[in-house]
């Protein structure tokens, strides 16, 4: 959440929406959740529900590639942990490309990308084999957001999105290919490409005024910010409308946008540059926005700065269609009177924070079939502070990559619905839907009335919360400051792949607080990762027609916090099946695919979270390291995925490594890798292997000597040594001959 509109002093109090779950962070910690979840490669687009779009989705993994395929990865702050389906591909040197054949005609594409911290350049783009003279550009710049306020936030929001388009016609079955030449970025790595067919430019209506007959400059290069503001008044004044033509508009300040109607010749063509589009604490209303694009230059969240499309009020009945909106801190962050507001058909793109905010006193608000990708806090929110937001609606919306918060949040107020939206690949601090009472600032105003949330799919959301140590769940219900007791109506879910559980019901600041008068009435949840139902604070909900296929753990988590308070109740009613057990027990937390698949079948199952002997004793466990460079952190090393690694400050040793198994073990080997890659020349690490119970007194288990890890041979070796009974195992680095810092991409222990 962004709180620039409150006062110093409450600033120092607040809380970003991404600390959804914060207050539990000392609460939780005995019950940690370590181990992976599984990845499926269900898409946003293979569902019924969310966004109608005008473009057709192609991920990078799934296309012809003499690249990396990153990931499966749900490791906060890693690039594959945010990208869309967990997986991505690197390339790395000329050469190096991905192709995509088309299945349905295009003529433009936008591209999700990553590059290394600082860097920019391009990408040369080939068409049915032929290299095309517009290339991609891509930079840095806007990506690597850090917010060290935010209790349990690490670097984030890796990717952004860069578009061209393509000079031709293309059919279904040609073949596009994105690929590193002479003179492109060294390295880049994809996401996905977003293929449509872009009609036409609009032609300019005969009731407008054309900002460049008021003197702005289409070439981007002079401020349109006083031609804007001239044709805004000749507009009013005329009874008509302000054309944007197509073309680039630069403007260095807001706009007062009220009663008037802006229109462009589509969001490929007519685009404005500004960070600060639209600011103002009121308006009389009818304000139309339509078909054009706003692309800022936001690369930090500042939550004291106004730096968004919409700040403020658009005054009732108005209109927000057709907008391509990006590189913004929020799409629109909405106060005041903005009665019966219509956001629709829009896209909003790497937002450093919130998508759309409804932050109190809106009423009747509609925000439906959007699309949304790479948000750095919650997609879509309503928050009721000052005043309740009421009869208020969010559906169809497609919602991908929240990269800190949730996919959509309701936080108090009455009578709100979310409806048929689709919402995947949620990360770190929240999960696809939140129902909470949690203020960040006064005055609040707690759920009331009806909380409809009916058709919504949920895919792959839900993420273990650093502040917790365990995780946040798909769907969340969370009475964080107060009890919740209005009528919460849950119905028609459907989870697919949520890596940890599907419904949570929790008092996240830690209070016990109570949650009653939830309805739950049809759901599927089908791969999930431990739980259905994750209760962690006392009240009731009542289920019926829940039904779910191979699940990870079991059933049911039931341990309310604080210990003394009761279980939750779950009233279960009929249709209900696959989700019968109960985790046994409560100073453990249940890990992915740890006990009987499917839920098991009887009253309770306690699971195990205790690898077989010949595993490797240190895949998912909690990993640290002396030091990092960019976004090589330490839990690279044991995410199971061998082209991810951990990589130390350059030209400083030693260096350490260490993982926590979790409880003493017997421990007699490891095995070190290095990516399974031609790039990575043959090098010798120096390196011991140190063993401890406490993590403060060490043993070696292995005396310094040179490790040689080689190409040809997988980039990887095996040392073993005495068994000894030891939970933590760290690697100390003193050389490199390959590069001057420790290196590893996969640190496994087994057993003696």
């Amino acid at each position: 959440m962004d709180t620039r509109r409150r006062s110093s002093a409450w600033l120092a109090t607040a809380t970003a929406a991404a600390l959804a779950a914060g207050g539990l962070a000392l609460a939780m910690t005995a019950q940690t959740a370590t181990a992976a979840p599984t990845v499926s490669t269900v898409s946003p687009f293979d569902v019924s529900g969310g966004a109608t779009v005008p473009f057709t989705e192609y991920e990078a993994e799934a296309a012809a590639t003499n690249g990396s395929v990153i990931g499966p990865d749900y490791t906060q702050s890693t690039v594959a942990s945010e990208a869309s389906g967990r997986r991505a591909v690197t390339l790395s040197g000329q050469g190096k490309y991905v192709e995509f054949t088309l299945t349905k005609a295009a003529n433009a594409v936008d591209v999700a990308y990553n590059l290394p911290r600082g860097a920019s350049g391009t990408v040369s783009v080939y068409v049915n084999g032929g290299k095309i003279g517009t290339k991609l550009p891509v930079t840095a710049q806007y990506s690597y957001v850090d917010t060290g306020w935010i209790a349990g936030a690490k670097t984030h929001h890796f990717f952004d999105d860069s578009r061209i388009q393509l000079g031709q016609n293309l059919a279904a079955g040609a073949k596009v290919r994105l690929q590193l030449d002479s003179g492109d970025t060294g390295s880049a790595t994809i996401d996905l490409a977003d293929f449509e067919q872009v009609a036409g430019a609009a032609a300019q209506p005969s009731n407008s005024i054309s900002v460049v007959t008021d003197g702005a400059d289409a070439s981007g290069n002079g401020d349109s910010t006083q031609a804007f503001r001239q044709a805004i008044s000749d507009a009013k004044a005329q009874g008509k409308e302000v054309w944007i033509p197509p073309g680039t508009f630069t403007l260095t300040s807001q706009i007062p946008a009220d009663n008037v109607t802006l229109r462009g010749a589509g969001n490929w063509y007519s685009v404005v540059h500004s960070s600060h589009f639209i600011d103002q604490t009121s308006a009389t209303g009818n304000t139309k926005l339509y078909d054009f694009a706003v692309i800022g230059s936001v690369s930090v969240r500042n939550d004291n700065s106004p730096d968004s499309f919409v700040t403020g009020s658009l005054g009732p009945n108005s209109v927000v269609q057709g907008m391509w909106i990006q590189r913004e801190k929020c799409g629109l962050w909405l106060t005041g009177n903005n009665t019966n507001l219509l956001v629709q058909n829009n896209r909003i793109i790497g937002t450093t924070a919130d998508g759309i905010n409804l932050d109190g006193s809106a009423s009747g608000v509609q925000v439906k079939n959007n699309f949304l990708r790479n948000q750095g806090d919650d997609s879509l929110a309503m928050w009721s502070l000052g005043s309740p937001d009421t009869g208020n609606t969010f559906s169809n919306n497609t919602i991908v990559q929240p990269n800190l918060a949730n996919g959509i949040a309701i936080y108090g107020g009455s009578n709100n619905t979310v409806s048929n939206n689709v919402i995947a690949d949620t990360n770190a601090l929240g999960g696809g839907i939140a129902i909470s009472n949690q203020a960040f600032l006064q005055p609040f105003n707690p759920l009331s009335g009806t909380v409809t949330v009916s058709g919504n799919t949920l895919i792959r959301t839900g993420a273990l919360n650093p502040n917790w140590g365990h995780p946040m769940g798909a769907l969340r219900v969370d009475s964080y400051d107060y009890a919740i007791s209005n009528n919460i109506q849950i119905s028609n879910t459907k989870f697919i792949d949520s890596p940890y559980s599907d419904f949570e019901f929790v008092s996240g600041g830690g209070h016990g607080y109570t949650i009653s008068g939830v309805t739950v009435s049809g759901a599927t949840a089908s791969g999930t990762g431990t739980v259905v139902v994750q209760a962690e604070t006392p009240g009731s909900a009542s289920f019926s027609n829940v039904t779910a296929t191979t699940t990870g753990a079991t059933g049911v988590y039931n341990c309310s916090y604080p210990t003394n308070l009761p279980a939750f109740t779950i009233n279960k009613g009929s249709g209900n099946s696959g989700w019968d057990g109960v985790w046994g027990n409560c100073s453990t937390w249940p890990q992915p695919g740890a006990g009987s698949s499917g839920g098991g079948t009887g009253g309770t199952t306690g699971g195990t979270t205790t690898p077989p002997a010949n595993s490797n004793l240190a895949l998912g466990h909690p990993a640290t390291a002396s030091s990092t460079t960019q976004t090589y952190t330490a839990g690279n090393a044991v995410d199971g995925n061998a082209s991810s690694y951990w990589e130390s400050v350059n030209g400083a040793f030693p260096q350490t490594l260490t993982v926590d198994l979790g409880a003493t073990k017997s421990v007699g080997k490891v095995t070190l890798k290095l990516p399974p890659s031609s790039d990575w020349a043959t090098r010798t690490e120096t390196l011991s292997v140190l063993g401890s119970t406490d993590n403060n007194n060490w043993a070696t288990l292995k005396a310094s000597g040179g490790v040689t890890f080689n190409p040809s041979s997988g980039n990887a070796a095996t040392l073993t040594f005495t068994a000894a009974n030891d939970r933590y195992i760290r690697l100390n680095f003193t050389g490199n001959t390959g590069w001057p810092a420790g290196q590893i991409s996969e640190f496994e222990v087994y057993a003696s």
